[in-house]
């Protein structure tokens, strides 16, 4: 076998790989939702990360917006499972914030997490939560602009 139909191999089957497990995960997401669900409204709050790891934080609430159970999986790879959060059980979800005894503890990634949390249950609370768009450019835009970026650097060193 030559090396490039081994390397093609390879990469197909890591890709097939990636694929399977990103699967479980959603798969695990969707238990996790629906086993909150049961108990009442869920709030969730994510920071997405790009190299940094990226985090899910899940909060059932009753409807006085006391937290039932918490949920959060954090983690770089398709690998990362929910885990469970007991110390926010019987916390009111309105004083989830960076100024929370409690939240503080948290690393930074799960903190901004929790306070988006916190502003989604409340702007849906309060009727007027749209989900905003994330704006990206086209590829073949980002790679232009990206062209003159460098030009224009290389004629401010000239």
């Amino acid at each position: 076998m030559s090396f490039m139909a081994t390397f093609c191999a390879l990469a197909v089957s890591a890709y097939l790989l990636q694929i399977f497990l990103g699967l479980k995960q959603i798969k695990n997401f969707n238990t996790i939702f629906v086993e909150l669900r049961r108990k009442g409204k869920v709030a969730i709050g994510r920071r997405s990360g790009k190299i940094q790891s990226g985090t899910v934080v899940m909060f059932a609430v009753d409807d006085n917006a006391k937290i039932v159970d918490a949920r959060m999986m954090q983690g770089v790879t398709v690998l990362a499972k929910f885990k469970e959060l007991p110390q926010y059980i019987g916390q009111d979800l309105h004083y989830i914030d960076k100024y929370n005894p409690l939240v503080r503890q948290e690393n930074k990634l799960t903190q901004i997490a929790m306070e988006d949390a916190r502003e989604v249950y409340l702007r849906v609370e309060m009727g007027n939560y749209q989900e905003e768009p994330k704006e990206t450019l086209p590829i073949s835009q980002s790679l232009s602009m990206l062209k003159n970026q460098i030009k224009y650097r290389l004629k401010g060193s000239v």
